[in-house]
């Protein structure tokens, strides 16, 4: 038998004495196995509260963890929830938002809406700053998914981080480069380029700082020694699927997984816990909350690309939907308009419920996100606006699947837009976290849209009026 959270209770005293000749009565025999499980859940309970007590400022270091190319600090909600879980302080675990995710194609060379390798380690070394002011500690750790390693390393070693930084652990971060060739040799991802040649020259890692990596086996998109997800498929990269490993540094291969899940999986987070804390996590689950409150920024795009900056004047509606039908279950049950900080709540959740958010902005698309419940608080529920791309306008319905902390495999997970595998996803090596399917014009109806074993029922509002419609999963 299991209590909430998975930790584990014995079998009840009725069921262990029996078979055993034992003679009591019935009646004496259930009040035994009531007490039996009602103590042995009052000590699990004891356990959880001890843990939360015990794990707090004083016995470990804050955490800040760090985005990758083009992503935001939502990315880690999930990951902290499992912290949070294993009895981490809250206060303790954080997350960094770049203004400008997304790399420069010339690292050297000015470009709208890019960073910097340098834009990069300075706004790091500022929330390491901010983190060190509230916590009071002087150390922290840093966790780094993809190009999110890059700021870690480049801090550490070039901008005077490491007296800051206890442990530093890089997730499928491609420290020897996407490629290593010698063209644009500017471009960071460039494994013969001054940047990384640089990060790895004179030793990889730093004095000082206990460095961790996690990497897949070979199912790591950028990390292939063939140049199929560069765009130059059949030639070599100069890449092995090490790549991501650092001497010196612990490297932990956790089979299977893709570019993204080395940082976001469970596994990772479990190789995380106890790089940090020296012991195993107490569970991989995530522990509800009776009432969790969401919040988060809502931003939007730029230049063709992905921004973190705060969109103001933007209307947000957060509607309850019947998880099989998709319908909205009355008035909606937080609304928003937001201010310049982009922020669209506080809100109050249920934690088994189904959400519909609306969110209505100038010059984007009327947007239409479902999400699968939320079991715990964050203030990392990002909203992230996109136009419509030239190749999705027209008339019908656009239903997108997307996937933020991992790619979609075939054969590995199971992902269905209205019963059917969509279109688009390639085989192999998992190389996307998004999927669509296209409706004909007709009657809104319900959608069902499947990842693994996260459901959600959407609605078909119709693209020629300026809807789009998501379904995001959290795993």
């Amino acid at each position: 038998m299991m209590a909430k959270g998975g930790i584990k209770v014995e079998k009840s005293y009725e069921m262990r004495e029996e078979g055993r000749g034992k003679s009591r009565s019935g009646a004496f025999r259930r009040r035994r196995s009531l007490t039996q499980i009602m103590s042995r859940l009052l000590l699990a309970a004891s356990f959880v509260i001890l843990l939360a007590v015990n794990v707090g400022a004083d016995a470990f270091r804050p955490i800040l963890f760090v985005h990758g190319n083009g992503d935001s600090a939502a990315l880690w909600y999930t990951t902290i929830w499992r912290f949070e879980s294993n009895g981490y302080n809250p206060s303790l675990l954080s997350a960094v938002d770049f203004k400008h995710p997304t790399a420069r194609s010339d690292d050297t060379q000015p470009q709208g809406n890019r960073s910097s390798t340098t834009d990069q380690a300075n706004d790091l070394g500022a929330k390491v700053s901010e983190v060190q002011a509230r916590t009071g500690q002087k150390q922290v750790v840093l966790v780094g998914s993809s190009r999110g390693g890059y700021a870690i390393r480049n801090y550490i070693k070039n901008f005077g981080g490491a007296v800051n930084v206890s442990q530093a652990i890089l997730c499928g971060t491609p420290n020897h480069g996407t490629q290593a060739t010698p063209a644009n040799l500017n471009n960071e991802f460039n494994g013969m380029g001054p940047f990384l040649s640089g990060l790895n020259a004179g030793g990889e890692v730093y004095p000082g700082v206990q460095f961790m990596t996690t990497r897949s086996d070979s199912n790591d998109k950028y990390a292939q020694p063939d140049g199929r997800f560069l765009g130059m498929p059949g030639s070599p990269t100069n890449v092995t699927y090490a790549g991501p490993e650092l001497r010196g540094a612990k490297n932990v291969v956790l089979p299977g997984l893709d570019h993204r899940e080395v940082a976001f999986h469970p596994q990772a987070f479990k190789a995380f816990y106890a790089f940090i804390t020296g012991h195993e996590p107490q569970t991989l689950d995530i522990l509800p909350e009776p009432r969790p409150i969401l919040n988060g920024m809502v931003s939007g795009w730029d230049n063709d690309a992905p921004t973190n900056l705060p969109l103001a004047g933007v209307k947000v509606e957060i509607y309850e939907v019947d998880s099989s039908s998709g319908q909205r279950l009355g008035e909606p049950a937080h609304q928003r308009t937001t201010s310049e900080d982009g922020a669209w709540g506080p809100f109050t959740a249920k934690p088994t419920t189904y959400y519909e958010f609306v969110i209505t902005a100038t010059g984007y698309p009327i947007t239409h996100i479902y999400r699968t419940p939320f079991p715990r608080s964050s203030v990392y529920i990002h909203l992230r606006l996109r136009p419509l791309g030239d190749r999705d306008k027209g008339t019908g319905s656009l239903v997108t699947l997307i996937r933020p902390r991992g790619y979609l495999g075939h054969g590995r997970d199971t992902f269905l837009i209205d019963g059917k595998v969509p279109k688009g996803v390639n085989e192999g090596v998992p190389g996307t976290n998004e999927a669509k399917q296209c409706f004909e014009s007709g009657p809104i109806r319900p959608v069902r849209v499947v990842l693994n074993k996260e459901v959600v029922t959407v609605l078909t509002y119709p693209l020629d009026a300026g809807h789009i419609v998501i379904a995001e999963f959290h795993y």
